[in-house]
């Protein structure tokens, strides 16, 4: 069994830079995907069109739905840690921040130049943040404590959740457009390349070799070990870390 976790102590000051670095790139990042116009994540979706029918900053919504995500932990018994937390706020603050300071774009052009900036600074943050290794946001960890529950594989588990954001999203108001489909394609191989380029010790986590079908430790099992029982009841453990479970398979 290969397990890629990275000794508790090491790096601590690296890791920690990384973590706060990446949440607050990923505000700003969600920020000038608002300002191009051109469509949303799945859940900058939800988010807008929260924040046009209570009034609220997209930022302080954004929190408020971290916050409750993170409550839906309990019941599928999945434990936070400090990334996990800190992402509630920082991604919030960070992008009320950006956009406050960056005005409106116009022109299509740069539309189109803002929303790649968006979804590419959105794949640099990913990679710094989770690599860190301070466990997962409230909405990967969800998704992770999910799979892991109920044995449905991330694939679908990750489709069933984004379909349902985005569609309520939509219909209250949020943007859906082009962007929404560019950063779909294009937030796996930006995110796989710079978990790699921010890895802190240990390989890659994608070289670990665990299959789709495994369970996922999320931020639930700090070492990503997960134990699988097939059906002839001998229970094996395969070696998932975060990266691997929250990425797309």
């Amino acid at each position: 069994m290969s397990i890629t976790a990275v000794p508790r102590g090491a790096h601590l000051t690296r890791r920690l830079i990384q973590l706060y670095v990446g949440l607050a790139l990923y505000g700003a990042s969600a920020a000038l995907l608002v300002r191009a116009g051109l469509g949303l994540e799945p859940w900058g979706v939800l988010h807008q069109g929260l924040a046009e029918r209570t009034g609220l900053s997209i930022g302080v919504v954004s929190i408020i739905v971290g916050a409750a995500v993170l409550l839906l932990w309990i019941p599928i018994r999945q434990r936070p840690g400090l990334g996990t937390v800190s992402n509630v706020f920082a991604v919030g603050i960070a992008m009320d921040g950006t956009l406050a300071l960056v005005p409106d774009v116009h022109g299509l052009a740069a539309q189109i130049a803002v929303l790649v900036a968006g979804v590419v600074v959105n794949g640099i943050a990913t990679g710094l943040y989770i690599a860190a290794r301070f466990g997962p946001g409230p909405r990967d960890g969800l998704m992770t404590g999910l799979h892991l529950r109920t044995g449905r594989s991330i694939r679908l588990v990750r489709t069933l959740i984004e379909v349902a954001v985005v569609a309520t999203g939509f219909l209250l108001g949020g943007t859906l457009g082009a962007g929404t489909v560019v950063y779909a394609l294009a937030i796996g191989p930006l995110a796989q390349f710079f978990l790699r380029f921010f890895a802190v010790g240990g390989k890659p986590a994608e070289e670990t070799g665990a299959g789709e079908e495994t369970g996922a430790g999320g931020g639930a099992i700090e070492e990503g070990a997960v134990a699988s029982a097939p059906e002839n009841g001998d229970a094996t453990v395969t070696a998932r870390t975060p990266e691997q479970a929250i990425l797309p398979q």
